[in-house]
C-alpha cells in the first residue's frame, strides 16, 4: 500500500483479551451486586472506561460506584496474567514488518504494556504505546490517531489502522487514514465484518496471515 506507519489497536487486534475483559467486567460488577452479562460488554468494544461505565449504565441501568474504578483494571490484571494470548500470526507478521509501527488503544498505558508484556509482544511497539487517557476524546473522535501519527512524525494520510471495534475505524476514518477490520478475536461474531464494513474498513481480514500476504512483499 506504500504507507509509512502501521497502528495498531490492542485488544482484540494484538492480543486475544476482549472476552477476558468482559469477564473482568461482569465479575466486578456482580461484587457490587450489579448483574450484567458479556453482550453488554460486547456492545462497549473500542471504548475508553468512562466511555464504558456511561455505556453500561446507559444500557442497563446500573451505575457502577464511584471511587471503586481502580477494582476493573485489578481484575483484568489477574484474568490477564492467567489467560491471555498473542493473536494467532501477529508475531510473525510483527517480524516481517519493515515500516514504523504504533499502538493506539483505548486502555490505559499500563494496561497496554502489561498485554503486550505478558504476550512478548511489548519489544515490537517499546516507545511507540499510545492510550486514549493522552488525549480528550476517545474512539470514535480521530483524537488518538491524530495524536499517534503527529508523535510518530508521520503525516495522517500515510497510515494503515488495524482495528477489531466499529469504534476504533470509524476513528480512523475520522483522521483520514486507511482502515483495515480485524475479526481475529475471540469476541469476533457472524456479523463483526459487516460491522467493521458499515463502518468504514476498506478491507475485512481474519487472520494475520492473511494480512501478511496482503501487506508484506515476499522476500
Amino acid at each position: 500500500m506504500g504507507k509509512k506507519l502501521f497502528i495498531f489497536d490492542c485488544d482484540g487486534v494484538l492480543v486475544d483479551s476482549e472476552p477476558l475483559a468482559a469477564e473482568a467486567y461482569v465479575r466486578v460488577y456482580a461484587r457490587h451486586g450489579l448483574a450484567i452479562t458479556a453482550d453488554v460488554i460486547a456492545q462497549c468494544v473500542g471504548m475508553k472506561q468512562a466511555d464504558i461505565l456511561r455505556r453500561i449504565e446507559a444500557l442497563t441501568g446500573h451505575a457502577y460506584p464511584p471511587g471503586h474504578e481502580a477494582d476493573i483494571w485489578t481484575e483484568t490484571r489477574a484474568v490477564f496474567a492467567e489467560s491471555l494470548a498473542p493473536m494467532p500470526g501477529i508475531r510473525a507478521f510483527l517480524e516481517r514488518l519493515a515500516a514504523p509501527a504504533c499502538v493506539a488503544s483505548s486502555s490505559s498505558v499500563e494496561r497496554i504494556e502489561f498485554s503486550l508484556a505478558a504476550t512478548g509482544l511489548l519489544p515490537f511497539f517499546a516507545g511507540n504505546v499510545f492510550s486514549s487517557s493522552m488525549v480528550r476524546n476517545g474512539k470514535p473522535a480521530p483524537d488518538l490517531f491524530l495524536f499517534a501519527a503527529e508523535r510518530m512524525g508521520v503525516d495522517p494520510a500515510d497510515c494503515v489502522v488495524i482495528e477489531d471495534s466499529p469504534f476504533g475505524v470509524q476513528g480512523a476514518v475520522a483522521a483520514g487514514m486507511a482502515v483495515i477490520g480485524f475479526t481475529g478475536g475471540g469476541h469476533t461474531t457472524p456479523t463483526h465484518a459487516e460491522t467493521l464494513r458499515r463502518a468504514g474498513a476498506g478491507r475485512i481480514f481474519s487472520h494475520w496471515d492473511e494480512i501478511a500476504e496482503d501487506l508484506i512483499p515476499a522476500a
